[in-house]
């Protein structure tokens, strides 16, 4: 190989590696949404859900944006009594899409006093 043909290949390779330092150097970390023990913390997102065959209401509390869906379990099937999203911003998956279209504002009470049955919730989105 000539010199000139050497020193294309080592330039297109100090690119390609500086381009790909970049890309991992700029990639944001993952965010998970953690189920947390409520205390007497008000920053959380909290969720008072009732699942089917339970005679009690479930109070979960949650930190850490990104989101959390669950099939069977404790959570399933069931509706939501009350929400309140502490510092965060939130949206409850249920009947099969995030809802409300727009995340519910920091520091936002919801209560849904109504029959049991009546908002499905499977999912939980932290903003």
């Amino acid at each position: 190989m000539n010199q000139r043909a050497k020193q294309v290949v080592l330039s297109a390779l100090t690119t390609f590696a500086a381009a790909a330092s970049l890309t991992f150097a700029t990639a944001s970390p993952a965010s998970a949404i953690d189920q947390v023990d409520c205390g007497l913390r008000t920053d959380f997102a909290k969720i008072l859900a009732h699942s089917t065959g339970s005679q009690n209401n479930q109070e979960s509390c949650f930190a850490n944006a990104g989101e959390m869906r669950w099939g069977r379990g404790a959570y399933a099937p069931s509706w939501l009594v009350q929400f309140s999203t502490g510092n965060n911003r939130v949206q409850w998956h249920g009947d099969g899409r995030w809802q409300p279209g727009a995340p519910v504002a920091k520091w936002t009470v919801f209560s849904f006093p109504n029959h049991p049955g009546g908002v499905k919730i499977d999912g939980l989105k932290i903003w």
